[in-house]
């Protein structure tokens, strides 16, 4: 779904455009918006990447406050549901290959997108300035014979079930937009679905729900997306359970000032995970939101402008020592 100016279809996010680019063979689908007129003096572009189950539309309500600090980009990242980035083939909906987006700037990382943005910062140094990793999957803590069991038979399972889950989503993909478009288009449904990721996503605003339902309904007329989903989220679970030290090098390695965001009542990312990173990288900041479920900056966008624009503004050389809310 796209507009010139996505006031058309709020007022809210008058000034809001849709914008699409060949890269690399691909047609990549982006939100942009310009540098707001009272931007600080010093600013940087604003790169937001989504989760698994969305696009760049879950930043709607964000990205208008964070033109404060330069010109805000939201890309639709490939292997996701509801984004129009295409793919030829199903490996380029891995988590690696998701970073091909990127340039300098700051960058926000919401689930998924938290995932590839660290990447993405440990393996191209100097080009992040800042990064704010939001409710995002992280190394598990497990005792060892947790690990011995995701190296072997979650190896297989993730290795094997992908293949099968295409194929499952082939034959029932219809029924399974049928069900999700009964949760985005009751309320009661809705809050007991929140349920499995955590908080309350009623308290999304009605605009972003309706949205959500709108795009849920052209999932049909795209029946790859589904299966691109898959190989991402399988791609997404190895990261923090199978290849784990992958994803601890980079957490190592990446030198720009970060930012955790956690919704305290995320059932996703649970807080021994972060205390679990924030062990390994103590110079790196907390933000915890409360009541907030996993997809905070859709469910409490104020509080998620709040905390991060609090950050923003902050010096960098006063934003690279520990600091937990």
């Amino acid at each position: 779904m796209q507009y010139r100016n996505w006031g058309e279809r709020c007022p809210r996010w008058d000034g809001i455009r849709s914008e699409t680019l060949d890269l690399d063979g691909r047609r990549v689908h982006m939100l942009l918006a310009d540098t707001s007129p009272d931007a600080r003096p010093e600013t940087s572009p604003q790169l937001l990447l989504h989760g698994l189950a969305g696009s760049g539309t879950v930043w709607l309500d964000v990205i208008t406050s964070l033109t404060a600090f330069g010109p805000v980009i939201a890309p639709d990242l490939p292997g996701s549901i509801f984004g129009e980035t295409t793919i030829g083939r199903a490996c380029q909906a891995r988590l690696a290959a998701n970073v091909v987006f990127l340039d300098r700037m700051t960058l926000h990382g919401l689930s998924m997108g938290g995932m590839a943005g660290l990447r993405f910062a440990a393996e191209h140094p100097g080009r992040v300035d800042r990064l704010v990793i939001v409710d995002s999957l992280m190394p598990v803590p497990m005792r060892r014979l947790e690990r011995f069991g995701w190296q072997t038979l979650g190896r297989l399972v993730l290795t094997v079930g992908p293949v099968i889950a295409r194929m499952l989503v082939w034959a029932w993909g219809r029924r399974l937009v049928d069900t999700k478009l009964r949760y985005l288009t009751d309320p009661e449904q809705l809050a007991a679905a929140g349920q499995s990721f955590g908080g309350d996503m009623t308290r999304a605003a009605p605009e972003s729900i309706a949205l959500a339902a709108d795009q849920m309904r052209e999932v049909p007329n795209h029946p790859a997306r589904l299966a691109y989903a898959v190989t991402a989220f399988a791609s997404a679970t190895s990261a923090a359970f199978v290849s784990q030290r992958r994803m601890l090098a980079a957490i190592d390695r990446v030198s720009a000032p970060v930012l955790l965001v956690w919704g305290d009542q995320d059932r996703l990312v649970a807080r021994e995970v972060i205390d679990h990173v924030l062990q390994r990288r103590p110079d790196w900041h907390l933000q915890v939101l409360e009541s907030a479920g996993h997809a905070a900056p859709l469910e409490h966008p104020d509080a998620y402008i709040e905390a991060v624009c609090g950050w923003l503004i902050r010096p960098i050389s006063t934003v690279r020592g520990p600091d937990v809310d």
